[in-house]
């Protein structure tokens, strides 16, 4: 398999393990992922929220890590990626007020290329204007925006066409899987054996 090029655009708050897991599983199956932020450079950091889910009307949020970034937004050209991946936490609020983030979001929708959005992620795509005629799924919450963009909302992991859409991180390995589908990624299970002394 040849690894990917992947761009990641993460903000302040954006959920923990929505970009640290992706982050991390799609670089351990090869693909090369740089993670941006605007107004932020390679070598800084965004802080994490991390959001869990104990019952109550909503979820509970509390400060995750500091996660460093390894790319400048400014620096990069959305034609060299491969694909696009938008995690979800609070930081899609204020992430989708800056055009070059969503110029860089309808660059892959134009290209037809593979992106993959959780949470609140879809947040960007709807102010992207990218969402007319997909189905897909969000956060529930951020079901009636996704709606108001001219998207289906469906209760499940779901890829249509070039997106990838899921939940929250409960829905990693469904999510995951299905965009490692769409990049073509394929893993091969070496089964190892232990020899005998």
């Amino acid at each position: 398999m040849t690894g990917k090029q992947l761009l990641m655009v993460v903000g302040d708050f954006g959920e923990d393990y929505e970009i640290m897991v992706p982050f991390q599983a799609l670089q351990a199956v090869g693909h090369d992922v740089h993670a941006v932020c605007p107004e932020k450079d390679a070598g800084d950091s965004v802080k994490t929220a991390v959001h869990d889910f104990r019952g109550d009307q909503t979820y509970l949020e509390e400060r995750g890590h500091d996660f460093e970034l390894n790319a400048s937004l400014a620096d990069v050209d959305p034609a060299d990626y491969d694909g696009l991946v938008v995690p979800g936490g609070r930081a899609p609020e204020y992430l989708r007020t800056y055009d070059e983030v969503l110029e860089a979001v309808r660059h892959f929708f134009e290209a037809e290329k593979p992106v993959a959005a959780l949470c609140h992620g879809p947040q960007i795509l709807a102010a992207a204007g990218v969402l007319d005629g997909y189905e897909m799924t969000s956060y529930p919450a951020v079901r009636a925006e996704c709606e108001a963009a001219g998207c289906s909302w469906v209760d499940e992991v779901t890829t249509d066409g070039n997106l990838v859409t899921g939940q929250a991180w409960p829905d990693h390995p469904e999510w995951l899987s299905q965009f490692l589908d769409l990049l073509g990624t394929e893993i091969e299970h070496d089964e190892r054996v232990a020899a005998d002394d």
